[in-house]
């Protein structure tokens, strides 16, 4: 859900170390380094990579450049297809009659597992032609004053699909800020060993 919404669930970051002071302006060529790649005309399962913050058609970043006063502004966008179960079941049951009938006329009696492994792979390969991919988009907005990352996700596949990325364009790990390390943050480094002895109550 966008963060321009009335409401939105987010995961936020910080980096790991220092941030190189020339990373700054090197931002808009890294995003348009690792932008989205559009997967509709091929067959692959899944693409992603940054797009604008205001158009996720914009890989290009001519709606608005990502900087937005101390703020970096774009999003990552994930597209995925998704064969149905029983779509890929009808239609693999369908091509292994055709191939049993085949081999029948051949003379041979049995399709070995091998063939049907390689049925398979064919049968997937072709419905995901058939298929369009499903565009998600998350946003992120990065605070260069504070320098915390907001993620507009709190799923954890889509969010390691993030932190590798950004990792990947920016040369920077990322730390979820949990509750323990935003305590640390404000309390200092030297109150961790205390925090830890914190046990979670319950409230009834």
């Amino acid at each position: 859900m966008g963060f321009l919404r009335a409401s939105a669930s987010f995961t936020r970051y910080r980096p790991i170390g220092e941030v190189p002071s020339s990373l700054w302006s090197n931002i808009p060529d890294l995003l348009q380094q690792f932008a989205f790649q559009e997967i509709e005309r091929s067959n692959a399962e899944r693409g992603f990579g940054w797009v604008s913050f205001e158009d996720f058609l914009d890989t290009e970043w001519h709606t608005a450049p990502p900087s937005k006063g101390e703020f970096i502004a774009f999003a990552l966008r994930l597209d995925t297809r998704r064969i149905p179960p029983a779509v890929f079941k009808k239609h693999y049951q369908l091509a292994l009659a055709d191939l049993q009938e085949t081999m029948r006329q051949k003379g041979q009696k049995y399709v070995t597992r091998s063939q049907k492994q390689e049925l398979k792979e064919q049968v997937k390969l072709r419905l995901l032609s058939q298929t369009l991919p499903i565009p998600a988009v998350f946003d992120v907005v990065w605070n260069t004053a504070s320098n915390r990352i907001y993620f507009g996700s709190i799923q954890g596949k889509v969010r390691t699909l993030f932190e590798e990325l950004f990792a990947e364009t920016f040369g920077l790990q990322l730390e979820p800020l949990t509750p323990f390390a935003l305590a640390e943050a404000l309390l200092g480094s030297e109150t961790a060993s205390h925090l830890e002895e914190y046990e979670p109550g319950v409230f009834v």
